[in-house]
């Protein structure tokens, strides 16, 4: 079976999303992760919390990952497309900042997009601590 260019036209756009989220999140640039968010965006950081919603209230989240992680590395893997909805997982290591532990947080981002940019976003992820 063939794969439609629009299906790839997708897969390009959604992973260029996914890799601004990344870059923000490794330069811990609360802006650069906001950015790909709609205004009325809706984030589920962890499988249980509340979910927070729109662009600012995401930023605002954000806003102390320089304070708290350093060394951050952030990888995600093949992108699963389904029209505006796409998958993957990623990979996150990092260390805290006050006592120097390694934490490596794996897991997946499933996002709904209103076509340009994430209008939802729930990440879904296990953390580990120390070696």
């Amino acid at each position: 079976m063939a794969v439609s260019e629009e299906w790839k036209r997708l897969r390009v756009q959604y992973a260029a999303l996914m890799q601004q989220f990344g870059d923000g999140w490794s330069n811990g640039s609360a802006e650069q992760i906001s950015d790909v968010f709609t205004d009325d965006a809706v984030f589920a950081a962890a499988p249980f919390g509340a979910a927070i919603s729109g662009r600012q209230a995401i930023a605002e989240y954000w806003k102390d990952i320089p304070v708290e992680q350093s060394e951050v590395s952030f990888r995600y893997g093949e992108m699963y497309v389904a029209g505006p909805w796409f998958a993957t997982e990623f990979r996150c290591t990092f260390r805290r900042r006050r006592t120097g532990e390694p934490v490596d947080v794996r897991g997946a981002i499933f996002c709904e997009t209103d076509g340009a940019k994430i209008s939802e976003m729930r990440m879904y992820w296990h953390r580990t601590v120390g070696g």
